[in-house]
């Protein structure tokens, strides 16, 4: 089974709920999340194509998103999503 990979990542807001969220095109992400109503939107370009689990650790120790609303999505995609990161390592990076 081959992973996807992407190349933009990080976190938006929608109705008080924070996700990370993922793209490969930075501009077209960015419209669709504004068009949609998110707020608070920190997407990163990687400079590099990512698995989401790749992307979750550079995003849980990238100084961009270290609030409490961002590292506890971020944690809690990789608990729910993420099978190359386990539940211990992910409770011990938020």
């Amino acid at each position: 089974m081959t992973q996807k990979t992407f190349e933009v990542a990080g976190t938006s807001t929608l109705n008080g709920v924070t996700k990370v969220r993922f793209a490969n095109d930075y501009v077209g992400r960015f419209k669709i999340l504004v068009k949609n109503g998110h707020v608070d939107i920190n997407l990163l370009e990687l400079g590099e194509k990512m698995t989401k689990g790749q992307i979750c650790q550079v995003l849980l120790a990238h100084p961009n998103f270290q609030d409490e609303a961002a590292q506890s999505a971020i944690a809690e995609f990789v608990v729910r999503n993420v099978k190359e990161i386990n539940v211990e390592e992910a409770a011990e990076m938020a």
